[in-house]
């Protein structure tokens, strides 16, 4: 698959959520008018800014336009990050913007912290033709890794939570989960679109076991991608590894078989 040629400048856009939260977004668009739209959902204090961010929005840009944004609690948008769980509000009002726009074929792709919000909005939500969960976990509190642990260190003290707004423009909640919610395992089995999972065998974070986990839980049509070499979510993506996304994406998202047949 070739890249989109000439896409435009990202156009800003407010997304307001469910429980009244505003979200700084960006839409890319290709050549000509389409029907069909990605969102990408960033992993815990990415930005839709990053470079990274924008090498795969622009690879994934032949499939449909692809919007961007950033999660409650990060850089400009409003609230405050809960580390997977209200976020699903934040994928929604995305989904509900790009169909106001006229997007009739929706597909959400996630990294880390994203991959576990777009599995749980399958399952919750429901509306996207495809979704694509990148170095995801398959259960909330892993501390198995050491940047795990510092990663719990980070959100769960003052001190951490200090550090994560003023030198990474991430405000994150000062209290627990209550209730908890079910884990992306437990709802994987409630997504009625193709899944791809993608994992990288060097992933830092979660080892592999994450994604064997959730793809066991997640009903057809689904396909499991164990990278050799791979690190952990959107830095780990090169641009050949997108494109093959994006073309996994573009079968997944095509026309609807004719269940009728020829006549």
């Amino acid at each position: 698959m070739t890249n989109a040629l000439h896409p435009s400048a990202p156009e800003r856009r407010r997304l307001t959520t469910s429980d009244g939260i505003d979200l700084d977004s960006a839409l890319i668009r290709g050549q000509g008018d389409r029907t069909t739209a990605i969102i990408v959902a960033n992993g815990f204090t990415g930005t839709w800014r990053s470079p990274g961010t924008r090498m795969i929005a622009e690879r994934l840009l032949p499939v449909g336009d692809v919007m961007t944004f950033d999660f409650r609690g990060h850089y400009e948008s409003g609230g405050l990050c809960t580390v997977g769980n209200l976020e699903v509000h934040d994928l929604e009002a995305a989904c509900a913007h790009l169909r106001g726009l006229g997007y009739t074929d929706i597909a959400s792709i996630g990294f880390s912290m994203g991959a576990a919000v777009v599995v749980r909005h399958a399952a919750m939500f429901g509306g996207v033709r495809a979704v694509v969960a990148v170095s995801g976990p398959s259960m909330w509190y892993y501390r198995g890794t050491p940047r795990m642990r510092l990663l719990h260190f980070g959100v769960e003290r003052s001190i951490g939570r200090w550090f994560l707004r003023v030198a990474r423009r991430v405000r994150v909640i000062d209290s627990q989960w209550d209730p908890i919610p079910p884990d992306p395992t437990e709802l994987a089995p409630g997504i009625s679109a193709p899944l791809l999972i993608v994992h990288g065998d060097a992933d830092t974070y979660f080892p592999v076991e994450h994604a064997r986990s959730l793809y066991s839980a997640a009903p057809e049509p689904k396909e499991l991608w164990i990278e050799s070499g791979m690190g952990h979510a959107e830095r780990a993506m090169t641009p050949e590894r997108a494109e093959r996304v994006a073309d996994w994406l573009a079968r997944s998202t095509g026309p609807e078989p004719d269940e009728g047949g020829p006549a």
